[in-house]
């Protein structure tokens, strides 16, 4: 009796929960947390597979998507079941996600009609060079004062547009008005409030501003944008803030919860991170690397090749924020690419080693460009090259030139943050999977030259989801005063070398980086005067 008493009483101490479903690229997760304390309570991990059909593809399934979320439901309610946490203490749930990812489904039978884009992909250069083609003065800018982003195989119009061109069931499907479209969000907020039995076609402004047919300045689709594109409007989701109840589950141990919370990844991380204020910033080290600056309720054009994007809307009658971002495609892709490609380590773990064993990349330079190079360049014609080649170089060199990689990337981005506010970050606030790496959280520090600060907590994108759930009118269980959140505690990694040594290593990356430009052009050269 007394067990049982204890058990119950234990539970009624924990106060309402809230769950976060993150949908990355490389994995989906779980995670359930206390509203009051913001303390992880369970959560559970599935591998997503990627297939890469033909050279530049990255593809995903989006069954397998749909399926690895609902595995990691069901395993997470059986470990708190196991910890004596009743699921019935659930109050909301958030979504978040990789983003700019697409999807077509048809809206009859629930079926994707192809695979998912995702962000990474490369199939559609020969678009974006047609389309920046046409622009007057040839400038892939065009649509920035709208969007606020480059015209780039980077977002989700430029993959929707080759869908409707190239495979016939989207085609078919869009003719005939069965047809959606969305991003990763979208897909599973539709599926989990009943897919082709009144589920919400629906997604919110931060996923919204990443496809380059939302207007970020009147926070809806523009159907010039649309037109300018070739996309009918009637296969677009309904826009809604990041934290209002979109609709309930409708199967499971969860039916009957509402979804009430919804952030791309990287803005997830920034509200995880409580970056609030005009100024904060944060970096997300996954597959790939995204530093925000939260700019406040102002949109900030970059002249530094940053992006503009939304940050967060939380709540339908809050403001929204914007944010300027500095994009990388390839962090932790490295790491896996070093593993399943080369062979040369068999884990995460052991890369850090590696480098360590060695503690220089002893002149060797990696720029991991396989999808082009992200900000500040915007370059879709750069490909991946290792140079500083000598006989002494072995493995052990490239892992470390590896890492080094991650953190020059994230340098280029922080100067250009820099310049385009005038007001240099003093310290990096960091999160994401990578960061558990001792080694590289000390290298950063090394070649920034200013501390480096990350959370004893690293699932700050899945915090930040969850913050948004439980924030939203109707569900009310987490409070997003200033005051009210918890205090974070974090370790902090301070440079070591002398400013002059990172300078010089960091003026022969830049080097690299100018060595990897201009590899690969698909349009064939047509005038004489290129």
């Amino acid at each position: 009796m007394n067990g049982t008493m204890a058990a119950s009483s234990h539970r009624i101490m924990l106060g309402p929960l809230v769950a976060a479903i993150d949908q990355g690229t490389s994995s989906t997760r779980f995670l359930v947390f206390n509203s009051k304390t913001a303390e992880l309570l369970s959560h559970h991990q599935v591998e997503i597979k990627q297939s890469f059909p033909k050279e530049g593809w990255v593809e995903e399934d989006p069954k397998e998507i749909l399926q690895s979320v609902y595995e990691c439901m069901e395993r997470t309610c059986e470990k708190l079941t196991q910890l004596n946490i009743d699921i019935s203490n659930i109050k909301a749930i958030g979504v978040t996600n990789q983003r700019e990812t697409t999807l077509v489904w048809d809206k009859e039978t629930g079926e994707p009609l192809y695979n998912a884009i995702v962000w990474l992909d490369l199939r559609t250069q020969s678009t974006v060079e047609r389309l920046i083609n046409k622009t007057p003065g040839r400038n892939k800018n065009h649509l920035k004062h709208k969007t606020g982003l480059p015209i780039s195989t980077y977002f989700s119009a430029v993959k929707l547009r080759w869908l409707m061109d190239n495979v016939d069931e989207v085609h078919q499907a869009v003719v005939s008005h069965r047809a959606m479209f969305g991003t990763v969000d979208s897909w599973l907020i539709w599926c989990l409030t009943g897919g082709k039995s009144g589920g919400v076609h629906c997604t919110d402004v931060t996923n919204a501003s990443r496809t380059m047919l939302f207007n970020i300045h009147t926070m809806d689709w523009d159907p010039e944008l649309c037109k300018y594109f070739g996309i009918p409007m009637e296969i677009l989701p309904r826009v809604r803030s990041s934290s209002e109840i979109y609709g309930l589950m409708k199967s499971g141990a969860l039916s009957g919860i509402p979804i009430s919370g919804c952030l791309g990844d990287q803005s997830a991380a920034l509200v995880g991170q409580m970056c609030f204020q005009d100024g904060q910033a944060k970096n997300t080290y996954g597959t790939g690397c995204f530093l925000l600056r939260n700019t406040g309720v102002k949109p900030v054009m970059s002249e530094h090749g940053l992006l503009t994007t939304v940050a967060y809307k939380l709540g339908r009658d809050k403001p929204a924020c914007y944010a300027l971002e500095g994009s990388v495609a390839i962090a932790g892709a490295v790491v896996r690419w070093l593993q399943d490609n080369l062979g040369i380590i068999g884990s995460s773990e052991e890369l850090e080693k590696l480098a360590a064993s060695v503690g220089t990349s002893y002149g060797c330079y990696f720029v991991p460009a396989f999808s082009g190079l992200y900000a500040p360049y915007w370059e879709p014609s750069a490909r991946g090259i290792i140079c500083g080649l000598t006989q002494f170089t072995n493995k052990s060199h490239l892992a470390f030139a590896a890492l080094e990689a991650v953190c020059f990337q994230t340098r280029e981005i922080l100067d250009a943050m820099n310049q385009d506010s005038g007001i240099p970050l003093t310290q990096l606030q960091v999160d994401g999977g990578m960061t558990s790496n001792k080694l590289l959280m000390q290298l950063q520090a090394d070649i920034l030259c200013i501390p480096v600060v990350k959370p004893s907590m690293p699932e700050t994108t899945a915090l930040g989801a969850a913050m948004a759930a439980g924030a939203a009118e109707g569900v009310s269980v987490w409070s997003l005063n200033p005051e009210d959140l918890s205090e974070v505690t974090s370790e902090k990694f301070e440079p070591q070398i002398n400013p002059e040594e990172s300078e010089f290593r960091y003026a022969r990356w830049k080097k690299a980086v100018e060595k990897s430009m201009n590899w690969e052009t698909m349009e064939p050269v047509c005038n004489g005067n290129e």
